[in-house]
């Protein structure tokens, strides 16, 4: 749990209420560390604190409340976010987008009464707060895995790794011969690498500043990197695609990023944005370059995901040996969390993942 801003992740023993008639209990096997953990420790984004974070949980059900019908105890399963269910973008299978998804993700507590499974302690982060041996969790934001999916590989899937496949497979659809940047070569950036290559983009720029990342980048799909601490990425960027870019996906947060992944677009290009930055962060673009060339600048949650449906995809791809995100793996004992978190601030590690149980 974290008790302060920017204090330390810390072990503590903590008891579980009982479950409520739709809450599932999972026994945590692993879970994914994200940079969104990381903001929310540091207060970027108002999570009360103290509260148990970790949003990419996988494990096996413990026990389920009494209108639960879609699992048992013994199923294995992974994590995702949470959502109302009811409101018009729930309704249109876009949960992503739910009219109360702060509530539901941020808020750390029942999004019904503000209460926490943990009692003072705040839970229910994502629906989950999976940085713990057991994690309360809903029938609607949990996802059935294959018997023989090791748990440690599926953890990251719930988040950071859609984020990166979705935004590319759900959101921006690149037709096959395509050209894509991704401005960010993190878990989700290369996620997004490597579903650029999936859907056929013939010219894939990653664009970081650190030369492994990038090495990486181009071992799982990239066909050229930029070192943006030596060179102009825009530049660079029209080097290899003419006019600019078909797609470009800004993953990292920072504004001067943004405005890069803007201008390295061709006309009629699309930027995506999931990079998430401190509350209130604002960025600056060229109106006319925006509008007189038909450009577009969207903002894309979770990748777009309905992860009952899409992770399902994602796993097959990874079995099949064409989407290899355990290749950006680190794994790590749940007692060397603060390290790991560490790791991951640092850029040492790209996707740290917690052995829990």
């Amino acid at each position: 749990m974290v008790e302060r801003k920017g204090g330390p992740f810390a072990l503590r023993e903590l008891e579980h209420g009982p479950l409520r008639a739709d809450e599932v209990l999972v026994r945590v096997a692993a879970s994914g560390i994200c940079h969104t953990d990381l903001i929310c420790r540091d207060q970027w984004l108002p999570v009360p604190l103290p509260a148990v974070l970790g949003h990419e949980g996988a494990g096996v059900v413990e026990a389920v409340g009494a209108d639960v019908t879609e699992f048992a105890a013994g199923d294995p399963v992974g994590m995702s976010y949470d959502c109302c269910g009811v409101c018009p973008a729930c309704r249109r299978g876009l949960g992503v987008y739910c009219y109360a998804f702060f509530e539901h993700n941020f808020a750390a507590s029942r999004p019904e009464d503000g209460s926490s499974t943990l009692g003072d302690v705040h839970a229910h982060f994502f629906g989950q707060s999976s940085f713990a041996t057991h994690a309360v969790a809903r029938e609607r934001n949990i996802v059935a895995l294959p018997p023989d999916l090791p748990l440690e590989i599926a953890a990251p899937f719930g988040c950071g790794i859609q984020t990166g496949a979705g935004a590319v497979l759900n959101a921006l659809r690149p037709p096959a011969g395509s050209t894509f940047a991704v401005f960010g070569a993190g878990a989700v950036g290369l996620a997004a690498v490597m579903a650029a290559r999936l859907a056929g983009c013939t010219t894939i720029v990653a664009v970081d500043l650190e030369p492994g990342r990038l090495e990486l980048a181009r071992e799982v799909g990239a066909t050229h990197t930029v070192d943006a601490s030596t060179g102009d990425p825009v530049e660079e960027i029209r080097a290899v695609a003419g006019a600019g870019v078909d797609y470009s996906l800004e993953a990292t947060g920072v504004p001067a990023a943004l405005r890069n992944a803007i201008d390295a677009l061709a006309p009629l290009g699309t930027c995506g944005v999931v990079g998430a930055p401190a509350l209130g962060t604002e960025a600056s673009f060229d109106v006319n370059f925006v509008m007189t060339a038909g450009r577009t600048i969207r903002g894309i949650v979770e990748g777009e995901s309905r992860p009952k449906e899409f992770l399902p995809r994602l796993f097959e791809l990874w079995r099949r040996g064409d989407f290899p995100v355990d290749r950006m793996m680190q794994f790590y004992d749940f007692e060397e969390i603060d390290r790991a978190a560490h790791d991951a601030e640092s850029g040492k590690v790209i996707k740290p993942v917690l052995r829990i149980g």
